[in-house]
């Protein structure tokens, strides 16, 4: 072989190896494109993630359980903006309630709970308000009625008049777990819908905030690390499914802003307050009657037990429902319901969630024995009557009294006080009949007999009188007070 035919020999056969070596790569490359990606920079890696997590939910490259897109884009126009407005200054002490513009002015968030304009919030926002405005997600601004409230909890459900909204969904608190993802849609800081993450950080806590004369307060709250500063309060705590599972209330801080932990009232709690406010005004409150305490290892040595976790009776009250169940101090409740009861908070809000005549099942341990027994819950009163707020005041020989929901639906008005009956005095004298609705008193607008009284206090003299009658009509008084 000449030395010409030699280097032409390994001229083919390195064309040929480099063939084989380009077909091999091309066929690896073609069955594994993720390959590719070490040819990109990190910045056209980071925009293509990026890009991909936006085009469609099919696209998503975020491990499911991790994107918040969803129930964000789901949940935010259902929170809305609350301004209260008082008629006298005053500052809040609760440090979710944020206060801007002088001491006449709060502000905090509420959560649209049906298309027809109901409003879960807290209390403490709306607490002597003399005024409440409601701005919705897309800015519409309407004025808002205090349908109820409940200090106990600290819950408030309003009422603006508007339909067709959008509004988030219930939950089920009660299927949360710690290490669960959650969000907090409010408005910080006067910045509206603003959406934060953080997991649950546990559940049923008791934190000390709220205050009742009768002992009555429940504080089972959900604690999450999502961030929640003052003017959330009132706002809604969601799962990733953009259901509500609570009503963010408080945080704990050192400083008034976030620190760590914030805590919200269960949406089981809230639908169950939410419906008595609806209904009769006022929370019917189901009662076993009996003094407690978390049951723990010094209780279990004193009494000679070999339990630690529960509620223990220390007291049960004469006429009470736990009396005519059988219960006895030295009892441990377990469960309720068949649903676990490890503290006083879970005990508190499992029978919370029950109106005075609801029969409960009640799960306890007496001398080494677990037993179960149905309670018929009692009221304060010590009966199972269910009672509705008597919205009636007597005012210059005239009897008032507030709208129901259905009043008005009927007459298409956002608030109002009828007289419900005349006497002798200035209303009779005046030429008004009994079913008038004063709607306005001098331009300023009556939503209830709280706004009246608080109108009425420096009248003197003449005043304009504006309202409806029974059959719809408009009319318009003078009257001379």
């Amino acid at each position: 072989m000449s030395k010409r035919q030699f280097f032409f020999g390994i001229f083919l056969s390195s064309v040929f190896g480099a063939l084989i070596s380009s077909a091999i790569i091309f066929t690896y490359l073609s069955g594994n494109n993720t390959s590719l990606q070490s040819y990109k920079s990190i910045s056209e890696r980071q925009q293509q993630v990026s890009t991909a997590s936006l085009i469609s939910d099919s696209a998503i490259i975020v491990p499911k359980g991790l994107n918040f897109i969803h129930a964000a884009n789901k949940v935010v126009p259902g929170v809305v903006h609350i301004r209260a407005l008082y008629a006298t200054g005053q500052y809040s002490i609760n440090p979710l309630e944020g206060v801007f513009r002088g001491p006449a002015q709060s502000s905090g968030s509420g959560v649209i709970i049906s298309d027809d304009g109901y409003l879960a919030t807290n209390n403490h926002v709306i607490e002597n308000a003399s005024q409440i405005e409601v701005v919705l997600n897309d800015n519409r601004t309407y004025p808002a009625k205090v349908i109820g409230s409940d200090p106990t909890t600290d819950l408030a459900l309003l009422k603006i008049n508007e339909t067709g909204l959008n509004y988030v969904e219930y939950g089920d608190s009660d299927k949360i777990l710690p290490g669960e993802w959650v969000l907090a849609i409010g408005n910080p800081f006067d910045l509206n819908s603003t959406v934060t993450a953080g997991i649950v950080s546990a559940k049923a806590r008791n934190i000390g905030i709220l205050r009742d004369k009768n002992n009555l307060q429940i504080e089972s709250f959900i604690q999450t690390d999502a961030a929640v500063n003052p003017g959330n309060s009132g706002g809604a705590l969601v799962n990733l499914n953009g259901e509500l599972i609570g009503i963010n209330t408080a945080i704990a801080t050192p400083t008034g802003s976030y620190s760590g932990y914030s805590f919200a009232v269960p949406v089981t709690l809230v639908k169950k307050v939410m419906d008595d406010l609806l209904e009769f005004g006022t929370v019917q409150r189901g009662l076993l009657g009996i003094r407690i305490g978390d049951m723990n290892a010094a209780i279990a040595d004193a009494e000679g037990m070999d339990v630690v976790s529960g509620v223990f009776i220390s007291y049960v009250n004469k006429n009470s429902s736990a009396e005519d169940a059988g219960l006895q101090p030295g009892d441990v409740i377990t469960a309720i319901n068949e649903s676990r009861v490890s503290n006083v908070s879970e005990l508190q809000e499992l029978v919370a969630r029950n109106r005075p005549g609801d029969k409960i099942q009640v799960t306890y341990i007496r001398g080494g024995i677990k037993s179960k027994v149905d309670a018929v819950l009692k009221n304060t009163e010590g009966s199972t009557e269910l009672v509705a707020d008597r919205y009636e005041h007597e005012l210059e020989g005239a009897i008032l009294e507030n709208l129901s929901i259905e009043d008005l639906s009927e007459y298409d008005i956002e608030g109002g006080v009828r007289l419900k009956s005349l006497g002798n005095g200035k209303w009779k004298d005046a030429g008004f009949q009994e079913g008038f609705i004063i709607t306005k008193i001098d331009k300023v607008i009556v939503s209830d007999i709280r706004d009246l009284n608080q109108i009425m206090e420096n009248k003197s003299g003449g005043m304009l009188v504006e309202g409806i009658y029974a059959d719809g009509e408009k009319g318009v008084f003078g009257v001379d007070w």
